[in-house]
């Protein structure tokens, strides 16, 4: 039988222990209570809210702040005990040093001086969370048991948080694709899938969006006056809202032309419509053609674009008269326009510069020099196969180098007369009927 005294001292010890279990008990409950908020998707502010109630109301936290890394930064999402501006004070570079629980001794930066510790929360040995712990000393008998309980759930708040985190990501992800996949969609309406051929003209393109959606533009009309028109364009940004751009730009596009206005007066309508469009915020470089197939002459207008080649009387030309650039002013300061006379069988390539941006595996890039020796070797070919020849010297010359950005080429044949009779065998010989 115990003595009064350690009767006592047992009911004492018994006390205690209950007290113990109840703060424990109250502490697990707590503890479902924020996993059921994770559970429930609460709200990132919520989680926080409930963190820091939880360790200032249950565990008796005097001062905390828990960072969390946001793209490049590590923010301060909720704290106890400091100021706002100390709170946020930038201590990113400092993060890295503290790969496990630490003791803050000896440091007189001014926001660190005021915790005791610090917990990294790691995820496949990456941090995504830092926890301060400040307001009570070593000296306290329940100091580590707080001190893992900290870490239990700080881990569980920080993982919670770096998972809708990955969620979102996934979702802005999907989203971006489906976004890629509707423009790479619209961008396949809007450019002339067949190119007509015939025994006066033929043309055939290599079309190479960047990444499914680029900013390339190419269309072709015939009109009953024997008159066609051909033009490229390259318009400035990518995916979705360069989709959308050039659908207007077509509407607009075959709208004005199909007043059959001189080409300077198009041109200067069509600026117009683009910057109302893009309220001068984007612009277009373009090249648009006009040939009469009756008497073989051609007129052009070239907006600020790579300039075509020609290859007419054995005479390489390139094709720069014009203006500036489509969209950044309301009005172009100087529209010229180009003419060129077609008396023999010539050639005409048309391309945007994501094709003189090539660049080998030496870094060497594919040069307007280079497109002319290669325009002169083979331009007596015919559209389709000239394209297929370009293709595989551009393979050729890039080798397992990638395209750095989209681009187009589209090549116009055009015969003469005195062409036919030399065309129409080729065409016999070849298979090809009209």
């Amino acid at each position: 039988m115990l003595d009064p005294v350690s009767k006592q001292q047992m009911q004492s010890k018994i006390e205690s222990l209950e007290k113990d279990l109840d703060l424990k008990q109250h502490q697990i409950n707590r503890l479902l209570k924020i996993t059921q908020a994770i559970n429930n998707n609460v709200s990132a502010a919520g989680l926080y809210e409930k963190y820091q109630s939880f360790l200032n109301w249950e565990l008796g936290i005097k001062k905390m702040g828990l960072y969390i890394q946001k793209t490049d930064n590590w923010d301060c999402v909720c704290f106890l005990g400091i100021s706002e501006r100390l709170a946020h004070t930038d201590i990113g570079h400092l993060l890295p040093q503290y790969s496990e629980y630490s003791q803050l001794e000896d440091t007189d930066h001014p926001l660190l001086k005021e915790f005791d510790f610090v917990i990294p929360v790691l995820h496949k040995n990456t941090p995504i969370a830092y926890v301060f712990i400040g307001g009570f000393g070593a000296e306290e008998d329940d100091m580590f048991s707080k001190v893992q309980f900290i870490t239990t759930i700080t881990n569980i708040v920080a993982v919670a948080i770096e998972n809708k985190r990955l969620f979102k990501k996934q979702i802005e992800q999907e989203v971006l694709k489906q976004e890629m996949e509707l423009a790479a969609e619209v961008q396949t309406m809007l450019v002339p899938r067949i190119l007509p051929m015939c025994k006066e003209y033929e043309f055939d393109y290599i079309y190479k969006p960047h990444l499914s959606v680029g900013g390339d533009y190419f269309d072709f009309i015939e009109f009953d006056d024997g008159k066609i028109v051909f033009c490229v364009g390259d318009f400035t940004g990518k995916g979705l809202a360069a989709a959308m751009l050039m659908a207007n730009f077509q509407a607009n596009f075959h709208t004005l032309i199909n007043r059959r206005a001189e080409l300077d007066v198009f041109v200067r309508n069509l600026n117009e419509s683009v910057n109302v469009l893009t309220h001068g915020d984007r612009f277009i470089t373009f090249f648009i053609a006009e040939y009469n197939v009756k008497d073989r002459h051609l007129k052009y207008v070239n907006a600020g674009h790579n300039p075509p080649i020609l290859l007419n009387r054995d005479e390489l030309i390139e094709l720069k008269k014009g203006s500036i650039m489509l969209g950044p002013y309301k009005q172009l300061p100087k529209v010229e326009v180009g003419s060129v006379e077609i008396d023999k069988e010539a050639m005409i390539l048309s391309f945007t510069d994501g094709l003189t941006d090539l660049r080998n595996e030496a870094g060497n890039m594919l040069t307007e020099e280079t497109l002319h020796d290669f325009m002169r070797e083979n331009w007596k070919l015919h559209a389709p196969d000239f394209n297929k020849e370009l293709l595989n010297f551009i393979n050729q010359f890039k080798g397992e180098a990638s395209y750095p950005d989209d681009f187009t080429v589209l090549t116009c044949k055009l015969y003469c007369p005195d062409a036919r009779k030399e065309f129409v065998e080729r065409q016999f010989v070849s298979g090809r009927t009209f």
